[in-house]
């Protein structure tokens, strides 16, 4: 093999793990869910929804949120837990919440 290609190749290689590199997320994974059985509900006039337990972002970590029923009026049927997008701005988390 020529050293010349050779080394092209292992440049534009190396420069391209390099701008990967940079896209990555900085932030720590988002931990396993942990073990959070659902309760009975509790006996109210209102119809409830579980909101399952989560995980969010303090700011420096990450928090467990348990699991609650809460009131199933102005959500969505379908929970999106927390996640980080990469906008222009850089990453940004998107906290758990409800959609439809």
């Amino acid at each position: 093999m020529k050293p010349i290609p050779f080394a092209a190749a292992a440049l534009a290689v190396g420069l391209l793990s390099a701008c990967a590199g940079t896209m990555a997320n900085p932030n720590p994974p988002v931990p396993a869910l942990l073990p959070d059985p659902m309760s009975k509900p509790p006996v109210t006039g209102e119809q409830l929804i579980w909101q399952p337990g989560h995980w969010d972002w303090s700011g420096s970590g990450y928090v467990w949120a348990p699991g609650q029923w809460v009131p199933a009026a102005g959500h969505g049927p379908l929970w999106m837990p927390g996640f980080w997008s990469n906008t222009s701005g850089g990453w940004v988390w998107q906290p758990p919440h409800w959609t439809s």
